[in-house]
Parts: structure tokens; C-alpha cells; sequence
């Protein structure tokens, strides 16, 4: 345990400046997020881009592929959060995913976990050679299915969440990340507020519509 902390404190001492923008912005898109504001997307933006280069730099291509992923999947949910209609009220809300989004759901991200995690075998014979398959494949594809249900506004998103963040902490730690080992321990946190506060919000909205089409 010494050693652990003794390695933690060093690798916060050797954190880039880079890293910590990235850090506050994701923490700062996360907070957005929770509570349903759209600046969910801009601030998100910024940590993407700069976790692609991080990701490359220390080998972690699942994670800079979710990266990509999240700055393209930022802009479409940025549209989508952004519609309005007649009235000047938001078309998309919160709302519950039915058995069978559910089903989407895991077949996408089981999808997406077999491709990463045979690509990364592929590559770590030799271009990323400190590349963890198994790890990295999961942290990744949960992201992938978490981000894709975030800008459709589905509460479930927060459970993907939960299971990315908890991947990443000891994968960021072992890659000499400290910091942003971290961050997902933050992450984590916000997760379960942000699914114990959409659930409240998709439980409104469900009983305001009954109500009024009673």
C-alpha cells in the first residue's frame, strides 16, 4: 500500500498541464450533463480532444478511439439537445429505455468489445505493445454505448457510465495517469448522482405526460 501511494503522489508531481485542463473540463461536462444543460457538449469537446493525443501517447487506442468517438457523437448530441419546437420547448427528454432498447444495448456494446478488443490483440503485436486488450476493450466499448444513449437522453446512459468509470480507474493508474485515474473516481461519483437525478427527472416527465393525456 506505501508503494502504491508513494507511486500515486509521484506520477501527480509529473501531471501535464494538458492533462489537468482535461481533467476539469470532463469534470465540468459530467456536473452539465447531470443536470441537463447543454453545455454538456462544449465543455466535453475540449477534454475529447485533448485525451485522443493523451490516449495515443500512452498506447491506450480503445480509449483514444472512444475519444474520437465522443467529439463526433458531442456535435450530433449537441443538435439534438438543441432542438426546439413551435413553443421554444426542447423536443428530447429524458426517458427510460424499453426491453428492447435495452437488448440494443448490450448487443451494441458486446458489439463493440469484440472489435476493439481483436484490433487491439492485432496491434499489440506490435505498434502498441503496452496496449491491455482485455481492459482497455471494455473501458471503451461501455463509453461507446453510454455516450450513443447520453444524446438520446436515456437514463440508462448513467449505468454504462458507472461501468466505464470504474474500468478506468485502475486502467489509467497502471499507465502512469495518476491524475486522471482520479478524475474517474470523480466520474464515478457524479455517475451515480447523475442516474439517482435522471431517474427523478424521467419519473417527472412520465407523470406530467399521463396526467395530461388522462
Amino acid at each position: 500500500m506505501p508503494q502504491i501511494i508513494q507511486q500515486f503522489l509521484s506520477q501527480l508531481k509529473d501531471t501535464s498541464l494538458l492533462e489537468y485542463i482535461a481533467v476539469f473540463t470532463g469534470i465540468a461536462s459530467v456536473w452539465f450533463s447531470k443536470k441537463e444543460n447543454i453545455w454538456v457538449y462544449p465543455t466535453g469537446l475540449i477534454n475529447t480532444i485533448i485525451y485522443i493525443y493523451l490516449s495515443f501517447k500512452y498506447h491506450l487506442l480503445g480509449e483514444a478511439s472512444v475519444n474520437l468517438y465522443y467529439t463526433a457523437m458531442s456535435i450530433y448530441g449537441w443538435m439534438l439537445w438543441a432542438k426546439k419546437d413551435s413553443t421554444q420547448h426542447h423536443i428530447l427528454n429524458i426517458t427510460f429505455s424499453t426491453k428492447k432498447q435495452w437488448l440494443t444495448q448490450i448487443l451494441f456494446c458486446v458489439g463493440f468489445y469484440v472489435a476493439i478488443y481483436f484490433a487491439l490483440i492485432y496491434l499489440k503485436q506490435s505498434f502498441a505493445t503496452g496496449a491491455i486488450p482485455w481492459a482497455d476493450a471494455f473501458a471503451s466499448a461501455t463509453a461507446y454505448t453510454g455516450m450513443w444513449l447520453m444524446a438520446k437522453k436515456k437514463v440508462e446512459s448513467w449505468w454504462w457510465w458507472i461501468l466505464t468509470n470504474t474500468a478506468s480507474i485502475p486502467l489509467y493508474f497502471v499507465k502512469g495517469l495518476a491524475f486522471t485515474s482520479v478524475y474517474y473516481v470523480v466520474l464515478l461519483a457524479l455517475a451515480v448522482f447523475g442516474l439517482l437525478e435522471w431517474m427523478q427527472r424521467a419519473k417527472q416527465k412520465q407523470s406530467t405526460f399521463e396526467f395530461e393525456n388522462k
